[in-house]
């Protein structure tokens, strides 16, 4: 999830030299979101971690 993000950004970066605002606004909040998403994972998987059958 964290490489789409970068990818989004990655098109983001390329939409906004290449002069495109309305493309570069939209690959960029979906980079925002997807690291959002990516970050709550991450978050939630630290807090669980691994748990040891009983």
């Amino acid at each position: 999830m964290l490489s789409w993000s970068v990818a989004f950004f990655l098109v983001a970066i390329i939409a906004a030299i290449l002069g495109f605002g309305v493309l570069a606004a939209s690959a960029a909040a979906l980079a925002k979101l997807l690291f959002v998403i990516f970050l709550v994972l991450a978050l939630v998987s630290l807090a669980l971690g691994r748990r040891v059958p009983t």
